[in-house]
């Protein structure tokens, strides 16, 4: 019993779910909502952050915000992410897109908490409540 104790201790990411949700509450709600489910102003986060690792969880907050762009369309000058920036220019397409974030201490310190709490509410194992402490 205690193997699987620790293998799902390892496995949970770095951070603290709490501390994320209050980073979540004061940063994030306006635009993602207050379950991080999306409103007009932001997307779903929950399908994007069950998918992506802690380490693309830190690049697309902290340095590239285009949530719809795939981390492989967002590198260099390639010939797909200039067919989406023409997409994006005549309105075939809407990008979304936040403020990056590196610039804001209270983010940058805590991103580590905000993907264990966003982390935790893509896999079910927190409810859009409050985590306790």
């Amino acid at each position: 019993a205690s193997a699987r104790v620790s293998r799902a201790v390892t496995s949970k990411p770095p951070g603290s779910a709490y501390a994320g949700w209050r980073v979540f509450q004061d940063k994030c709600v306006a635009c993602h909502g207050p379950a991080a489910s999306g409103t007009e102003r932001g997307p779903d986060l929950l399908p994007r952050v069950r998918d992506m690792g802690p380490r693309r969880f830190v690049n697309v907050v902290l340095y590239r915000y285009d949530w719809n762009l795939p981390a492989s369309r967002a590198g260099g000058e390639s010939a797909a992410r200039e067919a989406l920036v023409e997409q994006i220019l005549q309105r075939q397409e809407q990008a979304q897109s936040m403020p990056a974030w590196q610039g804001e201490p209270r983010v940058n310190a805590h991103i580590a908490d905000l993907y264990a709490y966003l982390s935790a509410r893509a896999q079910g194992t927190q409810g859009p409540g409050r985590p306790a402490p």
